[in-house]
């Protein structure tokens, strides 16, 4: 079992359910997946720049990674149906609680100005980020490198709202801005 969904276990759960006070203990939010996303706008129309990123992508996620093609032509992108348009994989389980981990303890101290995430979720209890460059994890190489990627990745929580699914993550150890506390005078 990893160190993070050992924690989320054994401490994780018990201070959400004291701090939410939920009915059932099944309530209790949990990480369902994590989707990490990246589009490959200018590097579609080289092959093997779309093969770096997927090797890049696989490194990172311990997982093949899935090429994501346009669903419909959009002239004004330049954009044809079919054409390769970005590569995802999607983390479950073990390979999951594993990334998260990673994310929280080594990379994100990485990033460059980096003083914590916003607290802003989608509004159904799951949390989104954005990445400019997939050069702050450890399992790039460097060298290798021909251009800087962006990235998405994306934490689905069974959350049921905004407030739980950042008191999760902020559990699990996601470091993210501290809030300004407001005195009234």
């Amino acid at each position: 079992m990893s160190r993070l969904k050992k924690r989320y276990l054994q401490e994780v759960k018990k201070a959400l359910q004291e701090k939410f006070a939920y009915p059932n203990p099944m309530l209790v939010p949990a990480i369902k997946k994590v989707v990490i996303n990246m589009g490959i706008a200018e590097a579609a129309k080289d092959k093997n720049t779309i093969q770096q990123v997927v090797e890049e992508l696989r490194m990172l996620s311990g997982q093949k990674p899935v090429i994501t093609k346009a669903k419909k032509a959009i002239s004004n992108f330049k954009l044809r149906e079919g054409q390769s348009i970005g590569v995802k994989v999607t983390l479950r389980g073990v390979r999951m609680y594993e990334f998260m981990d990673r994310f929280f303890n080594i990379v994100s101290p990485r990033i460059r100005d980096f003083r914590g995430f916003p607290t802003k979720c989608d509004g159904s209890g799951n949390y989104t980020l954005g990445l400019e460059e997939q050069q702050v994890f450890p399992e790039i190489n460097l060298d290798k490198v021909k251009q800087t990627q962006g990235m998405h990745i994306s934490f689905v929580t069974t959350a049921p709202n905004d407030a739980e699914c950042v008191e999760l993550l902020r559990l699990l150890g996601m470091p993210f801005k501290e809030m300004p506390v407001c005195v009234a005078t």
